[in-house]
């Protein structure tokens, strides 16, 4: 059939196309921008003054140089342009180190550029040298310095130094070879190698970056029952007193004195008594047992008010003043579960789970059950849980809290916790959520992705060098952009072997691990007497404060000097005084021959250019003493592979001269861990 049966010919194979690629490369190709988080729908994190490297790969046709840039836009829609470096030509990886100062919400994308002035001194270079094309290349030099002398961004100093060395080319008394160094190695090259002529600029999506306050990073917690500071045992009577938010508090001094930075408090709430947990998890409470304070809920009231035993709102808020009277801040258990004494279980029965025999469900992690607590069911009436979540924390935010330790927040939407962060960061933007979640990764870095500023972490189980050495460079490597790590070696819930059996070694090798591993870390309540008895066949402490008072008699201890409070304290003044660990990103792993061994490096360029330099070397077994040899990666450090470094042992104040290989001994016949300055 001829072409006007069929109606109109089909266009010409020359012709253009009429639709556009619905996603253009743009004309220098500007590739996998990093960080990105889940394809741009979520934003990279940071905290203000934090430097972080953005990669991407950019090229493009030909032989001609390109050049790459980072452009931050501040939340004030401000611009800031940093210059990045090819890494790796052949692979066309370009990096540049960033960081933003101040809090907010910014976004940041990678330009690609056309080179002209690289392009021309690569061929120069080869060309005038050689005799080839030797008035024809000075003749393009000219005109490149020329275009760049006529940009009006330029300042003038700028404008003459290009326009100089144009002079220096036309010129024809200057030898071809000598105007080439002149004008690649004088005023000219140096304005051009600082606000380079950049033509064809082709940028990247606009990615964003969540620019945060300090402590969202960095810092130390510290966790109490609130009951059990100022508990006693009244021989009298054969029962337990309470403590109080007021007998707490008299604890606080001693949390500051050891460099926390943040006292986290079990949850403060009123406690059921239908199934009350008795001692050790036991179904058989006596009367006078506390119960457990995750049972929330009882008459006297729900997540929004106080146990009546520790105290009231007018004593809470005392607590919260003299905490930041000390420079600590107060942390809470945000637990979203109820005591079937709840009045939540009998004004909103549709806000839980209902079993086809007609009883409400309780909670339960296979083997563990919870009969004293109800799971909230966050799908039947959304708008109304989710309203009522919402004005229970702005109560205690009302109350001076600033921090929330999430309980098993993977036990309820994810959907949930990104709206409730989000909304409350709308008001209180100063507001930080760890998530308390020991589950799958995808839940745990979705939930850090959602929001969560901190996240627990599988770190309690990590015990050998190749599972703490993959582990660290996990949590430091691109998971770092949106997920910040929590390093406990133990918690009211976990009391791993390795805390039970391995002596006080192994609670100073753990806490020296965790402090300068991640930049926060936390202990709860005892990690100093290291309460080492676990429950038979679990992984939790005997006589569990969870279910119990516990008088720890801290005066006793003080006066007694058993106790790991000195070493806690050098651990967090380590922290303090060496700003390398207080970031995330810049873990190194060095190699030591001995496999029970493990070394790593921290290290951060300050403001007046010199670089805190911190390496770790730890005997992981606590039984004996090791010696072996640490083999630095001096590259990695930045240093030439026969340097000689300066280094003072900040746990027993030691000086050495190091190298690349040095000698090490570390274990029961000292102390397990050297924590090394670096000059």
């Amino acid at each position: 059939m001829s072409p006007d049966v069929l109606g109109d010919p089909p266009p010409s194979p020359t012709a253009p196309a009429s639709v556009p690629p619905q996603h253009p490369l743009g004309r220098i190709p500007v590739l996998d921008v990093r960080p990105c988080v889940d394809h741009g729908c979520r934003p990279a994190k940071s905290v203000v003054g934090e430097p972080f490297a953005v990669t991407a790969t950019v090229f493009r046709e030909g032989h001609d140089a390109v050049g790459a840039s980072v452009v931050l836009t501040a939340p004030d829609g401000t611009t800031h342009h940093r210059s990045m470096t090819c890494t790796n030509p052949g692979l066309s990886h370009w990096e540049a180190q960033v960081s933003a100062d101040v809090r907010g919400t910014w976004t940041y994308r990678v330009e690609g550029w056309s080179h002209p002035w690289a392009s021309w001194v690569h061929d120069a270079s080869i060309k005038i040298p050689a005799g080839i094309d030797v008035e024809l290349m000075r003749a393009e030099g000219e005109r490149v310095l020329t275009r760049a002398a006529d940009e009006p961004s330029r300042d003038e100093g700028g404008r003459r130094a290009l326009r100089s060395a144009a002079d220096i080319l036309r010129d024809p008394s200057h030898r071809p070879e000598a105007a080439l160094h002149l004008v690649t190695t004088g005023p000219a090259s140096e304005e051009l190698a600082e606000r380079p002529l950049r033509e064809m600029i082709s940028p990247s999506a606009d990615l964003p970056l969540l620019v945060e306050r300090e402590l969202a990073l960095y810092g130390s917690w510290y966790e109490i029952f609130p009951r059990s500071e100022g508990a006693r045992f009244d021989e009298a009577t054969g029962r337990w007193v309470t403590g109080t938010l007021r007998t707490a508090a008299k604890r606080l001094p001693a949390i500051a004195g050891m460099g926390f930075d943040v006292v986290y408090l079990t949850p403060v709430h009123p406690i059921g008594t239908t199934a009350r947990k008795g001692p050790n998890n036991t179904l058989d409470a006596g009367p006078h047992d506390p119960g457990s304070p995750y049972a929330i809920g009882s008459p006297d009231g729900g997540h929004d008010a106080i146990h009546p035993d520790l105290g009231t709102f007018a004593d809470f808020d005392a607590f919260v003043a003299d905490a930041r009277d000390l420079g600590l801040e107060v942390a809470l258990d945000l637990a979203l579960q109820c005591s079937p004494d709840h009045p939540w279980v009998t004004e909103h029965p549709e806000w839980f789970t209902t079993r086809a025999d007609g009883t409400i469900a309780y909670a339960e992690n296979p083997p563990k059950k919870y009969q004293d607590i109800y799971p909230v069911n966050f799908d039947n009436d959304p708008a109304g849980i989710y309203a009522e979540v919402r004005r229970v924390v702005q109560v205690w935010i009302d109350h001076g809290v600033t921090l929330f330790r999430v309980d098993n927040p993977h036990t309820k939407p994810v959907e949930f916790w990104q709206w409730l962060i989000q909304d409350v960061a709308a008001v209180a933007p100063d507001v930080i959520w760890l998530a308390e979640a020991f589950t799958t990764p995808a839940m745990m870095h979705t939930l850090a992705k959602a929001g969560f500023q901190q996240s627990y972490t599988y770190f309690a189980w990590r015990n050998t060098v190749a599972e703490l050495t993959e582990y660290g460079a996990e949590v430091s490597g691109e998971a770092a952009a949106y997920m910040r790590p929590s390093f406990w070696p133990t918690t009211h819930d976990i009391l791993t072997p390795y805390m039970q059996f391995g002596g006080p070694a192994a609670w100073k090798v753990r806490a020296a691990l965790a402090a300068t591993m991640v930049p926060t870390w936390g202990v709860y309540s005892g990690y100093e007497l290291m309460e080492h008895v676990a429950r038979p066949g679990s992984e939790e402490q005997i006589d569990n404060e969870k279910y119990e008072y516990k008088d720890r008699r801290w005066d006793e201890v003080a006066e007694s000097g058993e106790s790991l409070t000195g070493w806690l304290t050098m651990l967090n003044t380590i922290r303090r005084e060496h700003p390398s660990l207080q970031l995330l990103r810049n873990l190194t792993f060095h190699h030591v021959d001995d496999e029970n061994l493990i070394a790593y490096s921290r290290s951060r360029v300050l403001a007046d250019g010199s670089q805190d330099l911190v390496i770790v070397v730890a005997n992981l077994d606590p039984h004996g003493t090791r010696s072996s040899t640490l083999r630095l990666d001096m590259g990695a450090l930045g240093l030439a592979w026969d340097a000689t470094l300066q280094v003072t042992d900040l746990v027993t104040g030691a000086h050495w001269e190091w190298g690349e290989a040095n000698y090490v001994r570390l274990g029961s016949e000292g102390e397990p861990v050297h924590i090394v300055s670096v000059r």
